[in-house]
């Protein structure tokens, strides 16, 4: 049954792909302990992928096969051996085709064990899943699908894993409270807010070192980055403020004062429009990128986690005070559908 469900996913996926460019939204629903899979365009649900603890963390980028899901819920690490047993074998088969030397643990030794689950991005399946230390905030895909990244705020660091072993291979102190983490066009270099110290990190993941920090506020959380002119934009949620920062020499060049308290941003298409969610003043707003000019919308309870949907025009943002998630035009800011979920959403990914 699940070769056969994988396979009608993979054809509707390759069939919509052809014909009108869908896309597929997958929305991560917290203490429901699934993924939401939808259709973008309506929110039609597709499937929920069920059995990932306190999902936060969601991730992927074009052309990888895989998403990265992350739990903010802690467990052990038997907990995870048992997860990852196949079918119909036995404790000592499965200790026996896994037996290694012991390696000593990645990490700080005192942090907690959480989990990376690895989903098949066609058919959402899990294939695999990974204990990395400490409960898992935001994740994050490299470009040329090799890295995963997690982000642990009690830890102050960051998780790396090779996505063609599926292993945890570092653990990269970052700075106090990492928040949110994305790429650039490098796909060995990530970038870290650490919203406790008001920095942003750049990682060399090769060399699992930090390179440079750039000052970036109070307390940077959401980022996102147009890598073909080098910019980083980061929300200073508490602050009310975005800001624009060079990734060439970490200056920061503009702020746009938005206002209240802010969560989710990200950029259009065309790397013309920023949008932000506004979830203290309960609002939405459109950053024209060469104006610097504000368009403001209300939306309202608490709009929280947004993603641009490509080819579409729209974003999504989630509410943090209702299971819901709002579809929003870019052009105009107005809701032009919604869809109920369960829990909350986070890390909302979108796959075209």
């Amino acid at each position: 049954m699940k070769g056969t469900f994988a396979s009608t996913i993979a054809a509707l996926l390759m069939t919509t792909a052809v014909a009108t460019a869908q896309t597929i939204v997958f929305v991560p629903e917290g203490s429901a302990d699934s993924v939401r899979m939808v259709k973008a365009e309506t929110g039609e649900t597709i499937r929920r992928i069920t059995g990932l603890e306190a999902v936060h963390g969601l991730s992927g980028a074009p052309g990888v096969p895989y998403l990265v899901a992350g739990s903010y819920a802690e467990t052990d690490r038997v907990a995870i051996v048992e997860l990852n047993q196949p079918e119909g074998a036995s404790e000592d088969e499965h200790a026996a085709h896994h037996a290694k030397p012991a390696a000593k643990p990645i990490g700080p030794a005192d942090a907690g064990i959480s989990i990376l689950s690895v989903l098949d991005a066609a058919s959402g399946e899990i294939i695999r899943r990974i204990g990395v230390p400490g409960a898992v905030h935001h994740t994050t895909v490299s470009p040329d699908g090799r890295f995963a990244v997690a982000t642990h705020p009690s830890g102050d660091g960051i998780s790396v894993v090779d996505l063609t072993t599926f292993e945890l291979i570092a653990f990269i102190p970052t700075g106090s409270m990492p928040n949110y983490a994305a790429f650039g066009s490098a796909p060995d270099i990530v970038y870290v807010s650490n919203g406790g110290n008001g920095t942003i990190s750049e990682i060399d993941l090769d060399r699992a070192i930090v390179r440079r920090n750039m000052v970036a506020g109070t307390a940077p959380e959401h980022i996102v980055i147009d890598a073909a002119n080098s910019i980083l934009f980061a929300a200073d949620a508490e602050e009310g403020n975005v800001l624009e920062l060079s990734l060439e020499d970490g200056s920061v060049l503009r702020s746009f004062a938005i206002g209240g308290e802010l969560h989710g941003l990200d950029l259009s298409d065309d790397r013309t429009s920023l949008f932000v969610a506004g979830r203290g003043e309960d609002k939405i707003v459109a950053v024209d990128l060469a104006t610097g000019g504000l368009t403001f919308a209300p939306l309202s309870p608490e709009p929280y986690h947004l993603t641009n949907i490509p080819g579409t025009g729209t974003f999504y943002v989630s509410s943090r005070a209702e299971p819901k998630v709002w579809i929003i035009d870019e052009a105009t800011l107005a809701a032009v559908g919604e869809f109920p979920i369960e829990g909350e959403g986070h890390q909302i990914v979108a796959i075209r």
